[in-house]
C-alpha cells in the first residue's frame, strides 16, 4: 500500500495539472475596415512664366476641383454647361481648355493664373508616297 500511495498522488497531480489548464483564448483580431474610395482623382502642378505655381486636384467621381494658389485653397464644382473641364463657385472659375489653364475671379474679371501649355511635338512626320 505504501508503494501505491506515491503512484496515486503522482497520478492525481498530473490529472489536476491538466484539468486546470483552460484552452487559451484566441487573440481577437480586430480589423478596422475603412471604406475604400474608388474616386478617380488627378493631381497636377502647373508653373507659369512668372514662376507662380498652382496645384490642381480634380475628383472626377465627385465632379469637384480643389485649387491651391498662393497659400489659399479654393473648392470648386464642375460646370457641365461649360466646355471641356471647367469648375466654378460663386467667386472663382477654373478652366482647362485645349491646354490653356486659367483661374480667374469672376465678379471683377481678374485672371489670377494663366498658362498656355506648349503643344506636344509628335515624332517625325511620315509622308505618303504615291
Amino acid at each position: 500500500m505504501k508503494k501505491l500511495l506515491p503512484t496515486i498522488l503522482l497520478g492525481l497531480a498530473v490529472l489536476s495539472s491538466t484539468a486546470c489548464k483552460h484552452p487559451g483564448k484566441d487573440a481577437e483580431t480586430v480589423t478596422a475596415t475603412t471604406p475604400e474610395t474608388k474616386d478617380d482623382i488627378s493631381k497636377n502642378v502647373y508653373v507659369d512664366s512668372y514662376g507662380e505655381k498652382i496645384e490642381v486636384t480634380i475628383n472626377h467621381s465627385k465632379n469637384t476641383a480643389t485649387i491651391h494658389l498662393n497659400g489659399k485653397t479654393y473648392d470648386l464644382k464642375k460646370s457641365a454647361a461649360l466646355p471641356e473641364y471647367t469648375a466654378s463657385n460663386e467667386e472663382y472659375q477654373y478652366s482647362e481648355i485645349k491646354g490653356n489653364i486659367t483661374f480667374l475671379k469672376k465678379n471683377v474679371d481678374m485672371v489670377l493664373f494663366h498658362l498656355k501649355q506648349a503643344k506636344k511635338e509628335s515624332g517625325p512626320a511620315k509622308m505618303a508616297s504615291y
